[in-house]
């Protein structure tokens, strides 16, 4: 079915668990509605950023900045970032990113286009954790947990 809609009447879904971490999400191509795509508006509030710097293990990630401005943070280093730039960030380690609306008034609004695995592990190099999404699982560890294969066993 083709779907069509425009950003501002897709439900808004708030997130605020943290103090550096707040966004508002407008789902338009939902996980588990399309085999292949994931597709959501981002609006990021002032200084801001919407997750931790992290990187996907199985999952691309395009994002299309509509308004704003801010900072992008990569394994290369910082860079600005403005309305109308394009950012792709491919399933590995050089993806790595932290996207921070570093306006002190404007919110920073981004369309993110995700692939779609059933399984996908994240890495959050600067706090040493791995996120383990889908099939039933919504985990977080810290790496140093790791254990033998076979401990347990």
């Amino acid at each position: 079915m083709i779907k069509k809609a425009k950003i501002n009447e897709l439900q808004a879904e708030h997130k605020c668990t943290n103090a550096k971490y707040e966004y508002h999400k407008r789902p338009f191509v939902s996980r588990g509605e399309a085999s292949q795509c994931v597709v959501n508006i981002y609006h990021i509030p002032p200084m801001k950023s919407a997750y931790p710097y992290h990187y996907h293990c199985k999952n691309e990630e395009t994002f299309y900045i509509i308004s704003g401005s801010g900072t992008l943070k990569t394994p290369e280093g910082e860079m600005a970032v403005e309305a109308g730039d394009l950012l792709f960030f491919p399933a590995d380690a050089g993806g790595a990113h932290k996207l921070t609306n570093t306006s002190p008034a404007e919110m920073l609004t981004y369309i993110d286009l995700d692939t779609n695995n059933d399984v996908e592990a994240v890495i959050y190099p600067d706090s040493n954790k791995i996120g383990i999404w889908g099939s039933g699982t919504n985990k977080v560890f810290q790496v140093e947990d790791e254990v033998d294969y076979y401990d347990g066993e």
